[in-house]
């Protein structure tokens, strides 16, 4: 007998039906964003929160997707070239990513991650790169390990091209 849909992990637009009261994922910044701002800035369009919602119903995870634009002169020379003048590039935010402690060690936040890329490249608004802004070293290491490319004289922040991620996904 096969797996029902409601057998499976899936990622779902935030909703007052998710739990975030219990939402731990031992980064207090994310956890406290989670928690307390999350909904207010799905609301005011701030930012889109997806959740990772588990067989039972539990939030294993979750992370935000928002617009943003860099300046031209923050992207790597190579990158640079390939790029028209403007004096800003739009891009898509991925602005937090967090997986419950009670489910890190799973393979979540590389699913995460991996459906954040996939939601920027559906997207039909214009984007160069996906951008993250890594919170430390560990994270860090993460998203280079997944590819992403960090910035000149900023390595916490890092992108991954569109063209990139389409090829990804092909």
């Amino acid at each position: 007998m096969g797996k029902s849909a409601e057998d499976s992990v899936r990622v779902e637009v935030l909703g007052p039906q998710h739990d975030r009261a219990s939402f731990e994922s031992g980064v207090e910044p994310l956890d406290r964003y989670f928690r307390t701002q999350a909904g207010q800035d799905a609301r005011k369009n701030m930012a889109a929160p997806f959740v990772l919602v588990l067989p039972d119903g539990a939030v294993a995870g979750y992370y935000t997707l928002s617009a943003t634009a860099v300046n031209v002169g923050d992207w790597p020379a190579e990158t640079v070239k390939k790029l028209p003048r403007y004096p800003l590039i739009p891009a898509t935010l991925l602005g937090r990513l967090a997986v419950d402690r009670r489910y890190q060690g799973n393979g979540y936040g590389r699913f995460l991650l991996a459906d954040a890329l996939f939601r920027s490249v559906r997207s039909e608004i214009a984007s160069f790169a996906v951008i993250v802004e890594a919170k430390d070293e560990g994270a860090r290491r993460f998203y280079e390990r997944e590819g992403l490319l960090p910035f000149p004289d900023q390595p916490l922040k890092l992108f991954l091209p569109m063209a990139n991620i389409a090829e990804l996904f092909r």
